[in-house]
């Protein structure tokens, strides 16, 4: 697998967060892997994601591609090395691109499944759908600019909810073994998200009672990324499972 840095720009990114009881968000993670609370509450997703110019470090940006993108994901915190680490498991990923299916797990980490997207922008709105191919996830998801963020039971205002955000930014996704997490860190001295405002979403990921029971899972607040350049860096993968040591290395170290 490729180690190498990918640059891109993140031409437009959605966060809708949802806030989940603590245990059953611990039902949903591996090991070592807890819920990262706030405000007693886990912290869940989805992050919709039209990135453009994705390349080699080295490339110059007009060879790039572009593709539409989905994440399922859970904020996690598990004990490394040095001490507490924090990211977010992403048990699914999706996408509309052919390379990205292809490349994720095999050239880069990140496995990706097929899914179909309708996207329409207008002025001060993006909705973003899709329906995955194996027939497991459907989203529909609308998002109005705002100025502030109202109405966040986990977050006060913008600035802390950008900055729980920023300091997650490590990806970890399951791989078809099992035994390993893939690890994926965004990196970018571009940060900045603004306030959004839901008017509608659904997910049949979040509406899923035998995942999420009634009462489960609360849509919370969303947030907007747009025209960021940013860097993928690939991360040594994560042991899980009822034995793991925590702390990174393959399976077989």
């Amino acid at each position: 697998m490729i180690r190498s840095r990918l640059s891109s720009v993140i031409e437009r990114r959605l966060l809708v967060n949802y806030r989940v009881d603590p245990r059953v968000a611990t039902a949903l993670l591996p090991a070592p892997l807890r819920p990262q609370l706030v405000r007693g509450q886990a912290v869940a997703g989805i992050c919709l994601l039209r990135i453009g110019g994705v390349r080699p470090g080295w490339a110059p940006a007009v060879t790039g591609l572009t593709s539409e993108n989905a994440a399922h994901r859970i904020s996690v915190e598990w004990d490394g090395p040095t001490g507490v680490e924090r990211g977010v498991y992403i048990p699914r990923r999706d996408t509309a691109s052919r390379v990205n299916a292809f490349a994720g797990g095999r050239i880069y980490p990140g496995e990706h499944g097929r899914a179909d997207f309708a996207v329409r922008e207008e002025a001060g709105a993006v909705r973003v759908a899709f329906a995955t191919r194996d027939g497991a996830v459907e989203v529909d998801a609308t998002v109005e600019d705002a100025g502030e963020l109202r109405g966040s039971e986990l977050f006060a205002d913008l600035a802390e909810a950008s900055e729980f955000f920023r300091l997650g930014s490590r990806g970890l996704s399951p791989t078809t073994g099992g035994e390993r997490l893939d690890v994926l860190e965004l990196s970018t001295d571009a940060w900045k998200v603004t306030a959004g405002r839901s008017r509608h979403v659904r997910s049949t990921f979040f509406e899923d009672p035998d995942r999420f029971p009634p009462g489960s899972a609360v849509l919370d607040s969303a947030l907007v990324m747009r025209n960021v350049a940013a860097d993928w860096s690939p991360g040594e993968p994560l042991r899980v499972g009822p034995g793991a040591v925590p702390g990174y290395g393959s399976a077989a170290a």
